[in-house]
């Protein structure tokens, strides 16, 4: 028929599906697109619209089940219904954050679909790939305020990579099939397909094969796979490193997405250059490693923004500049003679920054060209001096905090997991201090092991995230890492994990109220404290916990105990919850404030600013912040 064209893999290759030619109804041509995609996991909740697909859904793990089968995540399309749709998502997002493959949710109309919007859009701004199925009200019925309608196509068109409404049930296998196409190509995102009711009960010819014209996207793709360096290009980028004393690689999120860690950890060891990191893209670089500067921005490592500070020649590879990295966008890298630029995404080339060399390509194969291509000149380059330079910023402006406090200090628990983890569990985090206590203080050895929600900054992920993560990933450990305001947001996930029996292990750092806001109150507003105090809030997590099904419920308020908590946490083969109650006005340094540039960072009470290297930490002070310009202009090793 002509509502479909071949695979874009060329499908004359692949065998016939075994139900090609089986009649069948919408609903079940859905589950069996959803299998030959490879979806293993289905996180969602079921409603009058879309129960139909739940019933294939069923009926799919009935005719396949094993007789060994012990329970629900036994069956061969697992099914994992959260407290909230909102939740659903972030589990999908989650799942396919830490392994790389498309995530899958199902939800009903209305309601049930604008729950996900929030997940939507957050999957969106960092560039991960799932597919959101909703069901809609019959065709007939569409626009005429029925029960539980709601304009998806609208409410989702700003914030989705692409949003299918099927009406033609003729079109629908394709569509789903073609959903997937689009969720994992070129930059990846969230698809959302919108099937009404009658969509779904229709009964018609399963083809097993199929996709949807777009030919448009296809070409784009098709140029951006066959994108090649120029041996011209090239040239052009090792002259520019030749002339460089002081290269820096800039590494985002698209490195990991883009799986291209090793390529990325290949170049920078060849060429002896060091590297910074994105909040996305910790994890490309091993965080352990001696090239390794740590994260750069508001929140980085002092060390790596005066590296960025201190750099003439500046490579970004699959970041995008944005406000939380470039700060004052015009004095970001002020020393940088040139910049070079890697992104999948042309539109995000000159977008903030203004570059002197740039390339549309996936970042796996253009690190490899560019190595490939340098080896074969012959190229060498000296960067001892600068590589020093960097260790001595690494020396002189380390991580720190109040180490000889007697309360709490939320940097102290995480340093002490990060011990016991060893920099291999994967960390799921909400979004907060907590988010940026756990990006500076934790080792991520591999990519995929740090779950957050970046570019929106969505509190609340971190529980469902790491639901969705140990269920792709249920031999390893999963952290999460959350604070009081974040996981009252998705509480009612803490139920999900016990009913499932996930051993997700949760720390609860409690500083009974919303920190970060905290933060920026006591800097800019005055200690105005509106609406962030949650003191008064009656919440008893232990007691939740508990409810929720948590046979480990720990409380732990003195600093003595917290080694012992957290060793007996990890050791818990089920649902561990962990809280810990921290000092609140424990705050986040360094912090580049918005729209500063990082010669105006403020490094805090225990991290040495570029003026004063040396001396106690009450000597360290904010008003002994250096501002970084008499270092770098009279920095004996600054060359």
């Amino acid at each position: 028929m002509d509502t479909a064209t071949a695979s874009p893999q060329s499908e004359t290759t692949s065998p016939q599906h075994p139900l090609a030619g089986k009649t069948m109804s919408g609903a079940e041509m859905i589950i069996e697109v959803l299998a030959q995609e490879g979806v293993d996991t289905i996180f969602g909740y079921s409603g009058g619209a879309v129960l139909p697909t739940y019933d294939a859904v069923f009926r799919y793990n009935q005719r396949l089940r094993s007789p060994d089968s012990t329970g629900d995540l036994d069956d061969p399309m697992r099914l994992v219904v959260p407290a909230n749709e909102q939740g659903a998502g972030f589990m999908a997002a989650g799942y396919a954050r830490s392994t790389g493959k498309v995530g899958c949710f199902l939800v009903t109309s209305g309601p049930g679909a604008t729950n996900t919007v929030t997940p939507i859009r957050d999957c969106m701004a960092d560039s991960v790939p799932v597919v959101a199925i909703t069901g809609q009200v019959p065709t007939h019925a569409m626009g005429t305020d029925a029960f539980q309608e709601a304009p998806i196509v609208n409410i989702m068109g700003s914030c989705a990579k692409h949003v299918f409404l099927v009406t033609d049930p003729e079109k629908l296998e394709a569509t789903v099939r073609t959903a997937f196409e689009v969720a994992r190509s070129g930059r990846p995102g969230p698809v959302v397909i919108d099937v009404p009711k009658n969509v779904q009960n229709w009964f018609g010819e399963f083809r097993g094969e199929g996709y949807l014209d777009i030919r448009g996207y296809r070409q784009r793709l098709e140029t951006l796979r066959a994108a090649k360096l120029s041996d011209r290009k090239c040239r052009s980028f090792f002259e520019m490193l030749q002339r460089s004393r002081r290269p820096l690689l800039y590494v985002g999120g698209g490195a990991v997405i883009g799986e291209a860690a090793q390529d990325l950890r290949d170049f920078a060891h060849t060429y002896k250059i060091p590297v910074v990191s994105t909040l996305m893209g910790l994890g490309a670089m091993d965080t352990t490693d001696d090239l390794y500067l740590g994260m750069l921005g508001m929140h980085g490592t002092a060390y790596a923004n005066y590296a960025v500070e201190d750099c003439d020649f500046l490579i970004a590879v699959g970041a995008r500049f944005d406000d939380r990295v470039a700060g004052k966008v015009e004095e970001f890298a002020p020393l940088a003679e040139q910049i070079a630029h890697i992104d999948i995404d042309a539109a995000e080339i000159g977008k903030v920054k203004g570059v002197d060399w740039a390339h549309v390509g996936e970042a796996a194969k253009s690190l490899r060209q560019l190595l490939r291509y340098g080896e074969s000149m012959g190229f060498e380059a000296d960067f001892d001096a600068w590589i020093n330079h960097v260790r001595g910023l690494r020396e002189r402006h380390p991580m720190d905090y109040d180490r000889h406090s007697e309360l709490i200090q939320p940097h102290y628990v995480i340093e002490k997991l990060n011990e016991m983890t060893r920099g291999e569990a994967i960390v799921a985090t909400g979004v907060g201090q907590h988010q940026m206590w756990a990006a500076q203080y934790c080792d991520f050895r591999q990519p995929r092991q740090w779950l957050t929600s970046g570019g929106l900054g969505t509190m609340g992920f971190g529980l469902p995230a790491a639901v969705g993560a140990i269920i792709g990933n249920p031999d390893k450990t999963v952290v999460n890492i959350d604070g009081d305001g974040s996981l009252r947001m998705n509480l009612g996930e803490l139920e999900t994990a016990t009913t499932y029996g996930l051993p997700v292990k949760v720390l609860l750092l409690n500083n009974c109220g919303d920190g970060m806001v905290r933060q920026w109150q006591k800097l800019y507003f005055g200690d105005r404290f509106s609406a962030s105090d949650k003191s008064l809030r009656r919440k008893d997590f232990i007691k939740a916990a508990e409810a929720d099904g948590y046979e480990f419920a720990r409380r732990v308020t003195d600093k003595a105990e917290v080694e012992g908590a957290l060793r007996d946490m990890l050791a818990y083969p089920g649902p561990a919850f962990l809280e810990v109650m921290i000092d609140p006005d424990a705050g986040v340094y360094p912090m580049v404030g918005p729209g500063s540039s990082y010669k105006e960072m403020v490094t805090g009470d225990f991290i040495a600013g570029r003026e004063l290297a040396i001396g106690s930490p009450k000597e360290r002070g904010p008003a002994n912040d250096a501002d970084g310009k008499d270092e770098q202009q009279q920095s004996p090793d600054l060359f």
